[in-house]
């Protein structure tokens, strides 16, 4: 997530660049370091069977390629704060819906946090103006986000972070070529400038290969509830990102919304105790 807040200057780069195409080759590209790197450390690939085709076209359409669709035209009628605020809900919704698809009861602590931090979340994005089209894509915005996450979890055991990230880009890739092809023309990857290239570069590196495997590994070990309270960390990243660039201190509001995160994560984040897991009770120990 700090790989993701910390992408605003390369993602600012790609504003003039044809995007279905552009955001191609960063999958491939991805998808490719992805292999190679499994290969070498032995993680086996498997070839996704029966259902789980659904479930990773699922993780890409959404996940990736709508998501990247929505983001584009949501800027078009909303200021970047509304989207950013719907994608800062993310955390609340995936403590209430991860754990069901996990086959347990949402945590209250768990719930409680992701509320604290998505209230963080959205005090540090800030409040923008947006006509009725921009709120519609902002809820799009959301829903892909959860989807990422919520999509993979039937096939996150078999295949692994490594086997969904690398099935998860290749599919997107290849959905965003066909697109990219009909709508901005088989040559449009020719006009993508090299600072456009550069900024591709360090997205299919930091934000999608390892920020992807980093994700899923995180998913699998903490459940998807608790895994989500940690998207908080991404606009808070991005907040210090945009002063180090030269932009504005933080205001007051900015520093409230990152304690509400920090607060959020550390009693969301908290160990339950030797074997308990949130959302489950404790069993009782029959009597000797």
């Amino acid at each position: 997530m700090a790989c993701v807040g910390g992408s605003v200057a390369a993602s600012a780069e790609l504003a003039g660049a044809p995007l279905l195409t552009a955001q191609a080759l960063r999958y491939a590209a991805a998808c490719l370091l992805l292999v190679v790197l499994a290969r070498a450390a032995g993680r086996p690939l498997h070839r996704p069977a029966g259902r789980e085709w659904a479930w990773l076209a699922g993780v890409a359409g959404s996940g990736l390629v709508l998501f990247n669709v929505a983001l584009v035209r949501g800027a078009e009628h909303a200021e970047p704060a509304v989207l950013g605020v719907a994608v800062a809900c993310v955390p609340l919704l995936l403590a209430a819906a991860g754990p069901v698809l996990e086959g347990r009861r949402p945590a209250a602590r768990v719930l409680a946090a992701a509320a604290a931090v998505t209230a963080g979340a959205a005090l540090v994005q800030g409040a923008g103006r947006s006509d009725a089209t921009g709120l519609s894509w902002a809820l799009v915005v959301l829903g892909c986000e959860a989807g990422f996450t919520l999509l993979a979890l039937p096939v996150l055991r078999r295949h692994g972070p490594w086997g969904v990230s690398v099935h998860a880009t290749w599919l997107a890739a290849a959905a965003l070529a066909l697109l990219g092809a009909a709508l901005e023309g088989p040559g449009a990857a020719l006009r993508i400038a090299p600072r456009e290239a550069a900024a591709l570069a360090y997205l299919a590196v930091a934000v999608t290969a390892l920020a992807f495997v980093l994700w899923y590994g995180c998913v699998a070990r903490l459940g998807a509830g608790r895994a989500g309270l940690l998207t908080g960390v991404a606009p808070v990243v991005a907040a210090a990102a945009g002063t180090a660039l030269g932009g504005p201190a933080p205001r007051p509001l900015v520093w409230l919304g990152t304690a509400l995160v920090a607060a959020g994560l550390a009693a969301g984040l908290r160990p339950t105790g030797p074997g308990r897991a949130p959302g489950r009770r404790a069993r009782r120990r029959p009597p000797r």
